[in-house]
């Protein structure tokens, strides 16, 4: 492609940066668009995957029809099938009527589905038919119906891995990726990172009528090449809006600035606490808030069970890491032993009890949001559980995100 439609198309889409890698993306996407092949777009979350299947969306010959983006893993296994394929009238609790689905609404155009490595087994098996041979059904119907609709989708997890572990169809994924696009991560982007910063600046300038955007000293920008962006562009946009609402007596960033930020060379959200006693032991936070994660769902089942005067199932000892052979880990009066003096405790009100996990539960999670500057993802991985069950947990107590 020559250098001046690329930039025309960088231009449409507000994309910023000549990273190699990125440009031959977008490439990419425009000489596949007028096809009707399928696209897997991977990159981790925040690369901006979402940019890619608009470009080939909007650059084919379905650009007059329907573009529908869904996020697979922001819908709950139970209705996930309702809402790609449509439901009939009384083919569930609640389905009080007909319901077309995604795929019929979309019809001639193209479905967009982020989070493709979120869709449960049986999803897999009806979307795999939808690609093999453009039928589907909707839940409760023995029907088929046509769709003619182009698939677009995204993961930001390794679905090879995933095909090892039994979690994703090797067939779907050899159907899916007819054509592989790869974002790079922010990290590997140097100097544009330093381009997109000053651009979200100057967005947010522009939007709450600031006089002065925020500029950045020569070693504040080497600071942010080095630095390795676990959030990718959509951690940076949300520090250049921060920074541009907050730095009000300079508009001149320097490393000290960022540092206030927790922006520092090589730097990344990996958190360590160190539990310091008889020995210094050093715990991986995300590690030790998963143990308690499962410690709190299993105790909750363990007072229900012993209320019933049945017996607890729970040994502390199985969400303990073992120790090392070249360390000795001293927990001294950890955890398990308070979690045995409760279950111990003859006194347990059930009611109580439950309210009293519930609130520890909801703090958890809110404490994984906000360490993961509420990407769902990250902190369903570091809470232990799927992004689907963090989603209902966020719904059922009423977390603001």
């Amino acid at each position: 492609m020559k250098k001046n439609d690329l930039d025309t198309i960088k231009k449409r889409y507000q994309i910023v940066g000549d990273n190699e890698q990125l440009e031959r993306s977008i490439d990419t996407a425009l000489q596949v668009a007028p096809t009707d092949l399928s696209v897997l777009i991977q990159g981790e979350s925040g690369v901006g995957k979402e940019v890619i299947p608009r470009i080939i969306h909007d650059n084919s010959p379905r650009r007059t029809k329907r573009y529908i983006p869904i996020n697979c893993g922001s819908i709950p296994e139970g209705t996930i099938d309702s809402e790609l394929f449509g439901h009939e009238k009384g083919s569930f609790t609640g389905a009080l009527g007909e319901h077309d689905g995604y795929f019929a609404a979309a019809n001639g155009g193209t479905l967009f589905l982020d989070e493709i490595g979120e869709l449960p087994m049986s999803t897999q098996a009806r979307l795999l038919r939808v690609l093999e041979t453009g039928e589907y059904m909707r839940v409760g119907s023995s029907e088929p119906r046509k769709t003619n609709v182009r698939i677009v989708a995204a993961t930001n997890v390794n679905l090879q891995k995933a095909i090892r572990d039994g979690k994703f169809r090797e067939d779907l994924y050899f159907r899916l990726c007819t054509i592989s696009i790869k974002i790079p991560p922010l990290r590997e982007r140097g100097k544009d990172i330093v381009r997109i910063f000053k651009n979200f600046a100057l967005e947010t300038a522009n939007k709450y009528d600031i006089p002065t955007p925020l500029s950045l000293t020569p070693d504040a920008e080497k600071v942010m090449m080095q630095y390795k962006w676990p959030g990718n562009v959509r951690q940076l946009r949300h520090l250049a809006e921060q920074m541009s609402i907050l730095c009000k007596e300079s508009r001149i960033v320097t490393p000290e600035v960022l540092r206030e930020y927790d922006i520092v060379p090589g730097g990344d959200t990996t958190e360590i606490a160190s539990i310091k006693g008889s020995e210094s032991i050093q715990f991986d936070y995300a590690k030790e808030r998963a143990i308690i994660f499962a410690m709190l769902n299993q105790l909750a089942n363990d007072v229900k069970a012993l209320k019933e005067g049945g017996v607890a199932q729970t040994q502390p000892s199985q969400f303990l890491p073992a120790p090392s052979n070249s360390e000795t880990k001293n927990y001294g009066p950890s955890f398990a032993q308070d979690y045995e003096d409760d279950l111990d405790d003859a006194e347990l009100v059930e009611d109580d009890a439950n309210l009293n996990l519930e609130n520890m539960e909801k703090k958890l999670i809110e404490e994984a949001l906000r360490r993961n500057r509420n990407r769902r993802k990250n902190a369903a991985i570091e809470l232990g559980i799927s992004e689907r069950t963090l989603y209902r947990k966020i719904k059922d107590y009423g977390i603001e995100e």
